[in-house]
């Protein structure tokens, strides 16, 4: 016997939690939201036949339809959450259509007075209540399929506003049951992780070198001195989701702590209304980190994507909708240690996920190795191995190609030119920009005067600086996108808005566009 929508609509109750800490405590070890939710479902159904016997209990017999009953007989109805009454009145019942019966006031205990049917024999409740263990909503392993998910949700939504609890790598457990850690512990962790390179190290490695105590509850040992390294500064918590690894943070790569400046964005206000589907597909199609998601979220698997100058500058990618799927996430740990994988020659190298920035870093030294421009294609796969990332340029023997290059004037002013350059990667042609000269457009970026220009200025300038490398005269978009980026970071979408939006911007279709001077 129990409601139809029980599991739907259970809240965490201030019982359940208390409930739950016991468990806790009684099994001595952190639990996630998904093992607790098994937990909770076992309170839950004890709680239920554990009422129902009190019920029973009680002395008031149940209320069934079928039964007759006197005046100052007191009842239990465990179709209205087992409330208890007193008969109080019985009177004769005239309904052609049911054979003769009575019809029965009941006072319940809040005042209010009800009538219900008395000598019924054909009723639906008068079967008495029982637990009935075929039922699905009664059964475990049923309920956990069915509503799992959602009790973990709200769970950890609920200890999440609990100040007793504590989550590390998505794992709960009680404060006030953890195992002391002193400063001496953190010393000695530090001085391990030092001698390490910075890590990352599991917390049992640490735990082996410092001298803690671990045979009581070695789970619970690891989880004390996770929650203590978590909360000095010093340490970074760097593994996936499910995972624990400790960095220090001081010997972390500068890019990691802080976003390189080719890849600060400062969000501007556009209409996205303007974009046409077409723009929509092309923002999806380049993965830019600061476009908001598709409505349709790209597949699973293998990714190719085309550099731009902010991250072939910075030795970054972007964590984007299109991406990231392929990288390792965290549940709380803003940056994620994992490791790449050429996936020509198999080597190794650390790469970082910086979670906060939207990109993920440990490129700059590939990317220079591989002879990559911007414009030049990757390819992105998940790693064979569980923390791995593996990427491929599209290479080949070099060769002297015609492609766009960008240069820096002496007034500090930048131009676009076609320029005859060695080229040994495959390029998307409308991205392609190469950089003969990076340090003086380090400049142009460090001078910040770009920024100080408004973006759709900044968009007439390049649109006719590009236009002239083609005989037609007209660019497309995604260059267009990848121009701006040369000098100023930008997503797709307020570039897009400004050729949908402003008269001068003349589309020519399949996002070609050509500048109207004459309307400027």
């Amino acid at each position: 016997m129990i409601r139809e929508d029980y599991w739907e609509d259970l809240s965490i109750t201030d019982d359940d939690i208390e409930a739950l800490y016991n468990h806790l405590l009684e099994v001595g070890t952190p639990l996630t939201p998904e093992e607790m939710a098994a937990a909770l479902v076992d309170i839950r159904l004890e709680h239920e036949r554990q009422k129902l016997e009190r019920q029973r209990g009680k002395g008031s017999e149940v209320y069934l339809p079928k039964a007759h009953y006197q005046t100052g007989q007191r009842l239990v109805f465990p179709a209205l959450e087992w409330a208890e009454g007193e008969v109080v009145g019985a009177r004769a019942a005239h309904n052609p259509t049911l054979p003769p019966f009575e019809v029965i006031q009941v006072r319940f205990e809040n005042g209010k007075t009800r009538e219900f049917a008395a000598g019924l024999e054909d009723h639906i409740l008068n079967e008495p209540p029982q637990l009935d263990e075929n039922n699905p909503l009664l059964n475990k392993n049923l309920v956990l399929a069915t509503y799992g998910d959602t009790l973990a949700q709200r769970l950890e939504e609920a200890l999440q506003k609990n100040d007793e609890f504590v989550r590390i790598a998505g794992r709960w457990f009680p404060k006030a049951l953890l195992i002391e850690v002193n400063i001496g512990h953190l010393n000695l962790a530090e001085a391990v992780l030092d001698m390490a390179g910075g890590g990352p190290l599991p917390t049992a490695q640490i735990l082996e070198q410092i001298d803690f105590p671990t045979s009581d509850s070695p789970r619970l040992a690891e989880f004390s001195l996770d929650y203590a390294l978590q909360e000095d500064e010093r340490f970074d918590e760097v593994g996936p989701a499910g995972k624990v690894l400790w960095f220090l943070r001081r010997l972390e790569p500068e890019p990691v702590q802080e976003t390189p400046r080719f890849l600060r964005y400062r969000p501007l206000d556009y209409d996205r209304q303007a974009l046409t589907p077409e723009m929509l597909a092309l923002e999806a199609a380049l993965g830019d980190e600061h476009s908001p998601p598709p409505a349709d979220p790209p597949a699973a698997g293998e990714v190719e994507l085309a550099l731009i100058f902010p991250h072939w500058r910075s030795g970054t990618l972007p964590l984007s909708a299109k991406t990231g799927h392929i990288f390792p996430t965290a549940y709380e740990a803003p940056r994620v240690r994992f490791t790449w994988v050429d996936g020509q020659t198999g080597e190794t190298f650390p790469g970082w996920v910086v979670r906060p920035g939207k990109y993920v870093y440990g490129l700059e030294a590939w990317y220079r190795d591989k002879g990559l421009t911007p414009g030049g294609l990757l390819t992105l796969r998940p790693g064979v191995t569980k923390g791995q990332v593996i990427i491929e340029a599209h290479t080949h023997r070099p060769r002297r190609d015609w492609v766009r290059s960008v240069l820096v004037g002496s007034d500090g002013q930048i131009t676009f030119a076609m320029l005859k350059q060695v080229i040994s990667v495959d390029f998307d042609d409308q991205m392609m920009i190469t950089v003969p000269n990076p340090e003086s457009l380090d400049e142009v970026w460090e001078s910040g005067n770009q920024n100080r220009v408004p973006l759709e200025t900044l968009v007439v300038h390049m649109l006719r600086d590009l236009a002239k490398l083609t005989p037609q005269g007209h660019v497309h978009a995604t260059g267009l996108y990848a121009a701006v980026n040369t000098v100023r970071r930008c997503p797709p979408g307020p570039i897009f808005a400004l050729l949908a939006s402003r008269p001068w911007f003349v589309h020519l279709g399949d996002l070609y566009f050509r500048l109207d001077e004459a309307a400027i």
